[in-house]
Protein backbone atom coordinates (compact mmCIF):
# COMPACT_ATOMS: atom_id res chain seq x y z
CA UNK A 1 0.00 0.00 0.00
CA UNK A 2 0.92 3.72 -0.68
CA UNK A 3 1.78 6.10 2.45
CA UNK A 4 1.10 9.63 1.99
CA UNK A 5 0.86 12.45 4.63
CA UNK A 6 -0.60 11.18 7.51
CA UNK A 7 -1.29 7.75 6.30
CA UNK A 8 1.13 5.33 6.10
CA UNK A 9 1.80 1.29 5.31
CA UNK A 10 2.84 -1.09 7.64
CA UNK A 11 3.44 -4.99 7.47
CA UNK A 12 2.68 -6.82 10.83
CA UNK A 13 4.09 -9.95 11.77
CA UNK A 14 2.21 -12.80 13.78
CA UNK A 15 4.02 -11.29 17.41
CA UNK A 16 3.24 -7.85 16.73
CA UNK A 17 6.75 -6.75 18.17
CA UNK A 18 7.97 -3.27 18.03
CA UNK A 19 10.47 -2.55 14.88
CA UNK A 20 12.52 0.84 14.68
CA UNK A 21 10.82 3.36 12.63
CA UNK A 22 7.43 2.71 13.64
CA UNK A 23 4.97 4.96 14.30
CA UNK A 24 3.45 5.85 17.88
CA UNK A 25 -0.12 4.77 16.16
CA UNK A 26 1.74 1.79 14.48
CA UNK A 27 2.88 0.48 17.95
CA UNK A 28 0.05 1.33 19.50
CA UNK A 29 -1.85 -1.59 17.36
CA UNK A 30 0.91 -4.07 17.45
CA UNK A 31 0.43 -3.58 21.50
CA UNK A 32 -3.10 -3.61 21.60
CA UNK A 33 -3.34 -6.68 19.35
CA UNK A 34 -0.98 -8.95 21.44
CA UNK A 35 -2.81 -7.82 24.76
CA UNK A 36 -6.08 -8.99 22.76
CA UNK A 37 -5.01 -12.32 22.46
CA UNK A 38 -4.95 -14.10 19.06
CA UNK A 39 -6.55 -12.23 16.16
CA UNK A 40 -6.11 -12.62 12.31
CA UNK A 41 -3.11 -13.43 10.66
CA UNK A 42 -2.57 -9.41 9.11
CA UNK A 43 -0.83 -8.49 5.55
CA UNK A 44 -1.08 -4.89 6.02
CA UNK A 45 -2.73 -2.38 8.09
CA UNK A 46 -3.25 1.26 7.30
CA UNK A 47 -3.26 3.49 9.88
CA UNK A 48 -4.33 7.20 9.14
CA UNK A 49 -3.25 10.48 11.48
CA UNK A 50 -0.31 8.55 12.78
CA UNK A 51 1.30 11.90 13.38
CA UNK A 52 4.95 11.58 14.77
CA UNK A 53 7.51 8.65 15.07
CA UNK A 54 8.21 8.42 18.75
CA UNK A 55 10.93 5.53 18.38
CA UNK A 56 12.75 7.40 15.50
CA UNK A 57 13.61 10.77 17.82
CA UNK A 58 15.85 9.54 19.20
CA UNK A 59 16.13 8.18 23.52
CA UNK A 60 13.31 8.67 25.65
CA UNK A 61 16.08 11.21 27.62
CA UNK A 62 16.45 13.58 24.43
CA UNK A 63 12.20 13.60 24.08
CA UNK A 64 12.04 14.44 27.38
CA UNK A 65 14.47 17.50 27.30
CA UNK A 66 13.05 18.68 23.55
CA UNK A 67 9.87 18.95 25.55
CA UNK A 68 11.20 20.51 28.58
CA UNK A 69 13.00 23.57 26.17
CA UNK A 70 9.47 23.82 24.32
CA UNK A 71 7.78 24.37 27.61
CA UNK A 72 10.23 27.16 28.87
CA UNK A 73 10.42 28.75 25.82
CA UNK A 74 6.15 28.61 24.95
CA UNK A 75 6.46 30.39 29.06
CA UNK A 76 9.47 32.78 27.82
CA UNK A 77 6.80 33.89 24.74
CA UNK A 78 3.84 34.46 27.29
CA UNK A 79 5.84 37.05 29.22
CA UNK A 80 7.70 38.29 26.06
CA UNK A 81 3.80 39.40 24.67
CA UNK A 82 2.87 40.58 27.67
CA UNK A 83 6.60 42.72 28.52
CA UNK A 84 5.30 44.25 24.80
CA UNK A 85 2.04 45.09 25.65
CA UNK A 86 2.78 46.88 28.72
CA UNK A 87 5.90 48.60 26.84
CA UNK A 88 3.72 49.46 23.49
CA UNK A 89 0.71 50.72 26.73
CA UNK A 90 2.98 52.86 28.96
CA UNK A 91 5.19 54.15 25.76
CA UNK A 92 1.53 55.42 24.19
CA UNK A 93 0.27 56.90 27.89
CA UNK A 94 -0.07 60.03 30.06
CA UNK A 95 3.00 58.18 31.81
CA UNK A 96 5.48 57.94 28.64
CA UNK A 97 7.97 60.51 30.03
CA UNK A 98 8.65 58.05 32.67
CA UNK A 99 9.02 55.28 30.33
CA UNK A 100 12.03 57.35 28.12
CA UNK A 101 13.39 58.33 31.27
CA UNK A 102 13.80 54.91 32.41
CA UNK A 103 14.76 53.61 29.33
CA UNK A 104 17.82 56.31 28.74
CA UNK A 105 18.91 56.28 32.54
CA UNK A 106 22.89 55.87 32.10
CA UNK A 107 24.34 53.45 34.77
CA UNK A 108 27.38 52.04 34.62
CA UNK A 109 31.51 52.95 34.98
CA UNK A 110 32.56 55.33 32.49
CA UNK A 111 36.41 54.42 32.55
CA UNK A 112 35.56 51.54 30.90
CA UNK A 113 33.52 52.73 28.48
CA UNK A 114 30.48 51.20 30.61
CA UNK A 115 28.01 53.84 31.01
CA UNK A 116 25.45 52.86 29.47
CA UNK A 117 21.42 53.21 28.98
CA UNK A 118 19.26 50.76 31.14
CA UNK A 119 18.16 50.26 27.41
CA UNK A 120 21.55 49.66 25.99
CA UNK A 121 22.28 47.48 29.61
CA UNK A 122 19.15 45.12 28.44
CA UNK A 123 20.38 45.05 24.64
CA UNK A 124 24.19 44.40 25.35
CA UNK A 125 23.88 42.57 28.44
CA UNK A 126 20.76 40.67 29.23
CA UNK A 127 20.70 39.53 25.56
CA UNK A 128 24.18 38.01 26.24
CA UNK A 129 22.24 35.65 28.52
CA UNK A 130 19.60 34.80 25.97
CA UNK A 131 22.71 34.04 22.90
CA UNK A 132 24.28 32.01 25.49
CA UNK A 133 21.73 29.55 25.85
CA UNK A 134 21.08 29.74 22.53
CA UNK A 135 25.02 29.03 21.50
CA UNK A 136 24.18 25.86 24.14
CA UNK A 137 21.43 24.73 21.87
CA UNK A 138 23.35 25.24 18.59
CA UNK A 139 26.63 23.18 19.73
CA UNK A 140 24.19 20.67 21.82
CA UNK A 141 22.41 20.16 18.15
CA UNK A 142 25.39 19.81 15.98
CA UNK A 143 27.23 17.57 18.84
CA UNK A 144 24.37 15.27 19.79
CA UNK A 145 21.39 16.58 18.28
CA UNK A 146 19.28 16.18 14.91
CA UNK A 147 22.20 18.56 13.28
CA UNK A 148 24.41 16.46 13.55
CA UNK A 149 23.01 14.17 10.83
CA UNK A 150 23.34 15.68 7.43
CA UNK A 151 19.98 13.81 5.94
CA UNK A 152 17.73 15.12 9.57
CA UNK A 153 19.59 18.41 9.51
CA UNK A 154 19.21 19.25 6.04
CA UNK A 155 15.55 20.53 5.98
CA UNK A 156 15.38 22.89 8.92
CA UNK A 157 19.17 23.92 8.09
CA UNK A 158 17.62 25.03 4.43
CA UNK A 159 14.63 25.95 6.01
CA UNK A 160 16.27 28.36 7.89
CA UNK A 161 18.73 29.61 4.69
CA UNK A 162 15.75 30.29 2.90
CA UNK A 163 13.87 31.86 5.73
CA UNK A 164 17.08 34.27 6.23
CA UNK A 165 17.93 34.99 1.94
CA UNK A 166 14.44 35.88 0.65
CA UNK A 167 13.44 38.21 3.38
CA UNK A 168 16.45 39.71 2.53
CA UNK A 169 16.48 40.09 -1.18
CA UNK A 170 12.54 41.50 -0.78
CA UNK A 171 14.03 44.42 1.94
CA UNK A 172 16.60 45.30 -0.41
CA UNK A 173 14.78 45.18 -3.96
CA UNK A 174 11.96 47.60 -1.84
CA UNK A 175 14.71 50.08 -0.74
CA UNK A 176 17.13 49.60 -3.41
CA UNK A 177 16.06 53.56 -4.48
CA UNK A 178 15.25 54.98 -1.09
CA UNK A 179 19.25 55.95 -0.55
CA UNK A 180 19.99 57.56 3.14
CA UNK A 181 21.38 54.17 4.54
CA UNK A 182 17.88 52.77 4.31
CA UNK A 183 19.75 49.42 2.97
CA UNK A 184 21.57 48.67 6.26
CA UNK A 185 18.55 47.48 7.68
CA UNK A 186 18.20 44.35 5.28
CA UNK A 187 18.42 41.81 7.86
CA UNK A 188 15.83 43.35 10.14
CA UNK A 189 13.16 41.11 9.03
CA UNK A 190 15.76 37.68 8.71
CA UNK A 191 15.07 36.92 12.29
CA UNK A 192 12.67 34.55 13.81
CA UNK A 193 11.52 34.91 17.63
CA UNK A 194 11.63 31.34 19.25
CA UNK A 195 9.87 31.95 21.91
CA UNK A 196 7.04 34.49 20.72
CA UNK A 197 6.43 31.44 18.05
CA UNK A 198 6.38 28.65 20.23
CA UNK A 199 4.07 30.71 22.54
CA UNK A 200 1.67 31.26 19.51
CA UNK A 201 1.77 27.62 18.70
CA UNK A 202 1.01 26.43 22.28
CA UNK A 203 -2.23 28.83 22.02
CA UNK A 204 -3.79 27.24 18.53
CA UNK A 205 -2.46 23.69 17.91
CA UNK A 206 -3.25 21.57 21.43
CA UNK A 207 -3.34 18.44 18.77
CA UNK A 208 -0.66 19.56 16.36
CA UNK A 209 2.46 16.33 15.78
CA UNK A 210 5.19 17.13 18.10
CA UNK A 211 7.72 17.20 15.14
CA UNK A 212 6.07 20.45 14.34
CA UNK A 213 7.37 21.91 17.42
CA UNK A 214 10.69 20.42 17.11
CA UNK A 215 11.09 21.52 13.63
CA UNK A 216 10.20 24.74 14.32
CA UNK A 217 12.90 24.84 17.38
CA UNK A 218 15.69 23.06 14.91
CA UNK A 219 14.80 26.04 12.59
CA UNK A 220 14.93 28.74 15.27
CA UNK A 221 18.38 27.18 16.52
CA UNK A 222 20.12 27.60 12.95
CA UNK A 223 18.31 30.46 12.64
CA UNK A 224 20.26 32.16 15.72
CA UNK A 225 23.46 30.78 14.20
CA UNK A 226 22.63 32.81 10.99
CA UNK A 227 21.59 35.85 13.12
CA UNK A 228 24.67 35.78 15.60
CA UNK A 229 26.78 35.59 12.06
CA UNK A 230 25.26 38.50 10.45
CA UNK A 231 25.78 40.72 13.69
CA UNK A 232 29.22 39.88 14.11
CA UNK A 233 29.90 40.50 10.66
CA UNK A 234 27.80 43.13 9.00
CA UNK A 235 27.44 45.06 12.08
CA UNK A 236 30.82 45.44 13.98
CA UNK A 237 31.07 49.33 12.93
CA UNK A 238 34.95 50.13 14.37
CA UNK A 239 37.23 47.09 15.12
CA UNK A 240 39.64 47.15 17.82
CA UNK A 241 42.31 44.27 18.01
CA UNK A 242 43.90 44.51 21.63
CA UNK A 243 40.54 44.53 23.55
CA UNK A 244 39.22 41.49 21.00
CA UNK A 245 42.43 39.57 21.82
CA UNK A 246 42.28 40.44 25.13
CA UNK A 247 38.77 38.95 25.31
CA UNK A 248 40.38 35.84 23.81
CA UNK A 249 42.21 35.14 27.24
CA UNK A 250 39.38 35.43 30.06
CA UNK A 251 37.86 32.58 27.40
CA UNK A 252 40.30 30.12 27.17
CA UNK A 253 40.83 30.41 31.02
CA UNK A 254 36.72 29.48 31.45
CA UNK A 255 37.16 26.53 28.59
CA UNK A 256 39.72 25.00 30.46
CA UNK A 257 37.33 24.90 32.98
CA UNK A 258 34.48 23.65 31.20
CA UNK A 259 36.14 20.92 29.60
CA UNK A 260 37.91 19.98 32.96
CA UNK A 261 33.95 20.07 34.21
CA UNK A 262 34.19 23.26 36.81
CA UNK A 263 31.02 24.59 37.90
CA UNK A 264 31.65 27.31 40.40
CA UNK A 265 30.12 30.18 39.62
CA UNK A 266 32.84 32.06 41.50
CA UNK A 267 34.93 31.13 39.11
CA UNK A 268 33.34 30.93 35.89
CA UNK A 269 30.91 34.01 36.55
CA UNK A 270 34.19 36.73 36.63
CA UNK A 271 35.52 34.90 33.29
CA UNK A 272 32.17 35.23 31.71
CA UNK A 273 31.69 39.44 32.87
CA UNK A 274 35.56 39.44 31.61
CA UNK A 275 34.70 38.19 28.07
CA UNK A 276 31.85 40.36 27.76
CA UNK A 277 33.44 43.41 28.69
CA UNK A 278 36.42 42.82 26.28
CA UNK A 279 34.25 42.27 23.99
CA UNK A 280 32.39 45.22 24.00
CA UNK A 281 35.33 47.48 24.60
CA UNK A 282 36.34 45.91 20.75
CA UNK A 283 33.43 47.16 18.91
CA UNK A 284 31.88 43.29 18.27
CA UNK A 285 28.45 43.55 19.41
CA UNK A 286 28.81 41.95 23.09
CA UNK A 287 26.19 39.62 22.59
CA UNK A 288 29.02 37.40 20.53
CA UNK A 289 30.86 36.62 23.84
CA UNK A 290 27.73 34.93 25.07
CA UNK A 291 28.23 32.23 22.35
CA UNK A 292 31.62 31.97 22.16
CA UNK A 293 31.66 31.09 26.11
CA UNK A 294 28.36 28.57 25.03
CA UNK A 295 30.66 26.90 22.28
CA UNK A 296 33.55 26.46 24.81
CA UNK A 297 30.91 24.05 26.78
CA UNK A 298 31.41 20.23 26.50
CA UNK A 299 27.86 18.44 25.35
CA UNK A 300 29.12 14.83 26.11
CA UNK A 301 28.29 13.60 29.95
CA UNK A 302 31.52 13.00 31.89
CA UNK A 303 31.94 9.26 32.62
CA UNK A 304 33.57 10.00 35.95
CA UNK A 305 30.63 12.38 36.92
CA UNK A 306 28.66 11.61 39.97
CA UNK A 307 25.62 13.22 42.14
CA UNK A 308 22.30 13.61 41.37
CA UNK A 309 23.66 15.26 38.12
CA UNK A 310 25.76 12.72 36.73
CA UNK A 311 23.38 11.59 33.37
CA UNK A 312 23.58 15.14 32.36
CA UNK A 313 26.24 17.04 30.12
CA UNK A 314 27.48 20.31 31.09
CA UNK A 315 25.72 21.77 27.95
CA UNK A 316 22.48 20.79 29.50
CA UNK A 317 23.56 21.48 32.98
CA UNK A 318 23.78 25.20 31.93
CA UNK A 319 21.17 25.31 29.75
CA UNK A 320 18.90 24.12 32.52
CA UNK A 321 19.51 26.58 34.86
CA UNK A 322 20.33 29.90 32.53
CA UNK A 323 17.14 28.69 29.89
CA UNK A 324 14.55 29.90 32.76
CA UNK A 325 16.93 33.34 33.27
CA UNK A 326 16.75 33.81 29.44
CA UNK A 327 13.41 33.07 28.73
CA UNK A 328 11.89 34.52 31.92
CA UNK A 329 13.91 37.64 32.87
CA UNK A 330 16.27 38.70 30.14
CA UNK A 331 14.36 38.79 26.89
CA UNK A 332 10.79 40.12 28.41
CA UNK A 333 13.22 42.96 30.10
CA UNK A 334 14.40 43.33 26.84
CA UNK A 335 11.21 43.45 25.05
CA UNK A 336 9.94 45.95 28.00
CA UNK A 337 12.18 48.57 27.23
CA UNK A 338 12.74 48.41 23.28
CA UNK A 339 8.65 47.64 22.20
CA UNK A 340 7.62 51.01 23.57
CA UNK A 341 7.32 53.12 20.71
CA UNK A 342 5.27 56.35 20.19
CA UNK A 343 2.77 55.84 17.57
CA UNK A 344 1.46 59.54 17.54
CA UNK A 345 -2.31 58.53 16.61
CA UNK A 346 -3.26 57.42 13.22
CA UNK A 347 -1.39 59.75 11.51
CA UNK A 348 1.56 58.74 13.20
CA UNK A 349 1.17 55.16 12.38
CA UNK A 350 0.61 55.54 8.71
CA UNK A 351 3.39 57.44 8.41
CA UNK A 352 4.99 54.67 9.85
CA UNK A 353 4.37 51.76 8.05
CA UNK A 354 4.34 53.80 4.65
CA UNK A 355 8.03 54.28 5.08
CA UNK A 356 10.22 52.48 2.95
CA UNK A 357 12.00 51.10 5.64
CA UNK A 358 8.79 49.77 7.68
CA UNK A 359 7.56 48.27 4.15
CA UNK A 360 10.55 46.23 3.72
CA UNK A 361 10.57 44.65 6.96
CA UNK A 362 6.96 43.69 6.87
CA UNK A 363 7.17 42.64 3.58
CA UNK A 364 10.15 40.60 4.58
CA UNK A 365 8.28 38.71 7.87
CA UNK A 366 5.12 38.28 6.29
CA UNK A 367 5.61 37.37 2.53
CA UNK A 368 9.60 36.48 2.54
CA UNK A 369 9.48 33.87 5.75
CA UNK A 370 6.57 32.18 4.34
CA UNK A 371 7.88 32.05 0.80
CA UNK A 372 11.99 31.06 1.74
CA UNK A 373 10.83 28.76 4.33
CA UNK A 374 8.25 26.93 2.48
CA UNK A 375 9.92 27.02 -0.96
CA UNK A 376 13.81 25.92 0.57
CA UNK A 377 12.28 22.84 2.47
CA UNK A 378 10.13 21.60 -1.06
CA UNK A 379 13.44 22.42 -2.76
CA UNK A 380 15.66 19.95 -0.53
CA UNK A 381 12.98 17.58 -0.39
CA UNK A 382 12.21 16.94 -3.81
CA UNK A 383 15.75 16.90 -5.21
CA UNK A 384 17.99 15.34 -2.54
CA UNK A 385 17.34 12.27 -0.08
CA UNK A 386 16.66 14.60 2.42
CA UNK A 387 12.47 14.45 3.83
CA UNK A 388 10.35 15.55 6.01
CA UNK A 389 9.58 14.36 9.24
CA UNK A 390 6.95 11.48 10.12
CA UNK A 391 3.76 12.77 10.63
CA UNK A 392 4.00 16.32 8.84
CA UNK A 393 2.57 17.33 6.13
CA UNK A 394 2.62 20.26 3.37
CA UNK A 395 -0.01 22.41 4.93
CA UNK A 396 1.87 22.29 8.14
CA UNK A 397 5.29 23.34 6.84
CA UNK A 398 2.93 26.62 5.02
CA UNK A 399 1.62 27.35 8.64
CA UNK A 400 5.26 27.26 10.54
CA UNK A 401 6.33 29.21 7.70
CA UNK A 402 4.19 31.90 8.36
CA UNK A 403 4.92 31.64 12.06
CA UNK A 404 8.67 31.79 11.12
CA UNK A 405 7.76 35.59 10.58
CA UNK A 406 7.15 36.92 14.35
CA UNK A 407 10.93 38.50 14.24
CA UNK A 408 10.35 40.38 17.30
CA UNK A 409 13.72 40.34 19.94
CA UNK A 410 16.05 39.44 17.61
CA UNK A 411 14.58 41.71 14.82
CA UNK A 412 14.34 44.85 17.44
CA UNK A 413 18.37 44.26 18.13
CA UNK A 414 19.18 43.95 14.80
CA UNK A 415 17.36 47.55 14.08
CA UNK A 416 18.85 49.36 16.80
CA UNK A 417 22.14 48.36 15.25
CA UNK A 418 21.44 49.15 12.07
CA UNK A 419 20.09 52.74 12.65
CA UNK A 420 21.29 53.31 16.41
CA UNK A 421 19.06 54.80 19.08
CA UNK A 422 17.78 58.79 17.93
CA UNK A 423 17.78 58.29 14.42
CA UNK A 424 14.54 59.18 12.98
CA UNK A 425 13.76 55.52 11.37
CA UNK A 426 14.07 54.08 15.07
CA UNK A 427 10.39 54.59 15.64
CA UNK A 428 9.49 52.99 11.98
CA UNK A 429 11.34 50.07 12.48
CA UNK A 430 10.23 49.28 15.82
CA UNK A 431 6.43 49.39 14.67
CA UNK A 432 7.05 47.69 11.39
CA UNK A 433 8.88 44.81 13.30
CA UNK A 434 5.73 44.47 15.81
CA UNK A 435 3.00 45.23 12.88
CA UNK A 436 4.93 42.34 10.65
CA UNK A 437 5.45 40.03 13.49
CA UNK A 438 1.39 40.05 14.56
CA UNK A 439 0.06 40.11 11.04
CA UNK A 440 2.72 36.74 10.37
CA UNK A 441 1.40 35.26 13.73
CA UNK A 442 -2.42 35.66 12.71
CA UNK A 443 -1.61 34.56 9.29
CA UNK A 444 -0.10 31.37 10.57
CA UNK A 445 -3.12 30.89 13.28
CA UNK A 446 -5.54 30.75 10.55
CA UNK A 447 -3.68 27.96 8.99
CA UNK A 448 -2.13 25.80 12.34
CA UNK A 449 -5.68 26.38 13.43
CA UNK A 450 -7.58 24.60 10.75
CA UNK A 451 -4.16 21.56 10.96
CA UNK A 452 -5.39 22.02 14.07
CA UNK A 453 -9.21 20.94 13.70
CA UNK A 454 -7.59 18.02 11.27
CA UNK A 455 -5.78 16.57 13.70
CA UNK A 456 -8.37 16.30 16.55
CA UNK A 457 -10.66 14.62 14.90
CA UNK A 458 -7.79 11.96 13.72
CA UNK A 459 -7.06 11.92 17.55
CA UNK A 460 -11.03 11.71 18.28
CA UNK A 461 -11.12 8.45 15.73
CA UNK A 462 -8.16 6.92 17.49
CA UNK A 463 -9.48 6.67 21.19
CA UNK A 464 -12.72 5.71 20.19
CA UNK A 465 -13.85 2.35 21.78
CA UNK A 466 -17.05 1.89 21.48
CA UNK A 467 -17.00 -1.90 21.96
CA UNK A 468 -15.02 -1.43 25.19
CA UNK A 469 -12.31 -4.12 24.27
CA UNK A 470 -9.14 -1.83 24.50
CA UNK A 471 -8.27 -1.48 20.56
CA UNK A 472 -9.45 1.67 19.36
CA UNK A 473 -12.44 0.72 16.87
CA UNK A 474 -10.51 2.29 14.19
CA UNK A 475 -7.81 -0.15 14.17
CA UNK A 476 -10.75 -3.21 13.88
CA UNK A 477 -11.53 -1.62 10.39
CA UNK A 478 -8.30 -1.09 9.12
CA UNK A 479 -7.49 -5.16 9.70
CA UNK A 480 -7.43 -6.77 5.99
CA UNK A 481 -7.46 -10.70 6.45
CA UNK A 482 -4.64 -12.54 4.48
Amino acid sequence: MCCKGSQQALHVGKQGKHRPGLGLGQVRREVWSAAAGPTPKVSAVVIKGSRTSLFSRGSWLETRRIAEVLRKETIGGVLLLAAATVALLWANSPWAPAYEALRDWRIGPAAWHLDLSIGMWAADGLLAIFFFVAGLELKREFVAGDLRDPRRAAVPVAAAVGGVVVPALIYTLVNLDTGDGALRGWAIPTATDIAFALAVLAVVGRHLPAALRTFLLTLAVVDDLLAIAIIAVFYTAELSVLPLLGALVPLAVFGVLVQRRVRSWWLLLPLAAATWVLMHESGVHATVAGVLLAFTVPVVRSEKAGGPEAGRGLAEHFEHRFRPLSAGFAVPVFALLSAGVTLGGLGGLGASLTDPVAVGIMAGLIVGKMIGITTATWLVARFTRATLDEGLGWADVIGLAMLGGVGFTVSLLIGELAFGTGNPREEHVKVAVLTGSLIAALLASVVLRIRNRVYRRVHAAESLDADHDGIPDVYHHRLTPS
